[in-house]
C-alpha cells in the first residue's frame, strides 16, 4: 500500500492564503480584531480573578454593566481612556506599544 506524504502549512501561510498577506487591508483588520478579542478576554479574566461582577467593575469606573459586557466580548468600541480605567480598577498593569516608522515607543 502506497503512503502519501501529508503536506503541512504554517499558520502564517494559512492566514496569507485565506485572509490576505501581511500589510493588506484584510489582514490588518483581522489582526486588529484578534487583538481586541484578546484584550477583552484579558479584562474578563482579571475581573474574575478579583472576584468582581461586571456591575461592580462598572461602578468602579463609572460605566454601566452593559459597557463592561461589551468590552469583554470585544474591546473594539472602547476608548483607550476606558481601557486604562478598567485595568487601574483591576489593579492590573497595562503597556501600549505604538509603532511609528518602524520604531517602537512604549507607553506605560
Amino acid at each position: 500500500m502506497e503512503t502519501k506524504e501529508i503536506k503541512t502549512k504554517s499558520l502564517s501561510e494559512m492566514k496569507d492564503k485565506y485572509i490576505g498577506k501581511t500589510g493588506t487591508k484584510e489582514r490588518e483588520e483581522y489582526e486588529y480584531e484578534l487583538r481586541m478579542d484578546v484584550l477583552g478576554k484579558m479584562i474578563k479574566t482579571a475581573r474574575q480573578e478579583r472576584h468582581l461582577t461586571q456591575e461592580e467593575l462598572g461602578k468602579l469606573i463609572g460605566v454601566q454593566k452593559a459597557q463592561i459586557s461589551k468590552l469583554e466580548n470585544s474591546a473594539n468600541s472602547a476608548t483607550i481612556d476606558t481601557v486604562i480605567k478598567v485595568f487601574k480598577a483591576l489593579k492590573a498593569e497595562i503597556n501600549f506599544k505604538v509603532k511609528i516608522e518602524d520604531n517602537f515607543v512604549e507607553l506605560a
